[in-house]
């Protein structure tokens, strides 16, 4: 799956990963870090690795938290802003191609079990006492 949506988000110059990435910061509006580490299921190294190629093609920028200067906001910068739209329509083109490939149902089904997957809810009772 990663590959064929990487290839769709090729004409924009994306990979999947990075519209993912994108999106939780658009969505979040200038999210702390550890907060979009956390919402992403990352560590904060492998989210400051991720962030290098968006940072320095000029499409995130990184800012020191004016309530808390030992943290950094994650930002969108006007281009990045410009860049997500773009890779939003081809997100919903291939939502809806999904959906028709895999079935309506099913696709219900399979967001509602990733939602859980990803909850900590799961991930509690996943860890719990042995």
């Amino acid at each position: 799956m990663g590959q064929i949506y990487d290839e769709a988000f090729a004409v924009c110059g994306l990979k999947a990963t990075q519209y993912s990435l994108l999106s939780h910061i658009a969505r979040a509006d200038q999210p702390k870090m550890r907060d979009l580490a956390q919402s992403l299921v990352m560590d904060l190294s492998a989210l400051g690795h991720t962030l290098k190629p968006l940072v320095r093609d000029g499409l995130v920028l990184l800012q020191v938290d004016e309530l808390d200067r030992r943290s950094r906001r994650v930002l969108l910068t006007e281009a990045g802003q410009r860049k997500y739209e773009e890779a939003r329509q081809i997100s919903q083109r291939m939502s809806c191609r999904f959906e028709q490939a895999f079935g309506e149902e099913e696709s219900l089904q399979l967001r509602k079990t990733l939602d859980f997957i990803a909850s900590d809810e799961f991930a509690r009772s996943l860890l719990g006492s042995d």
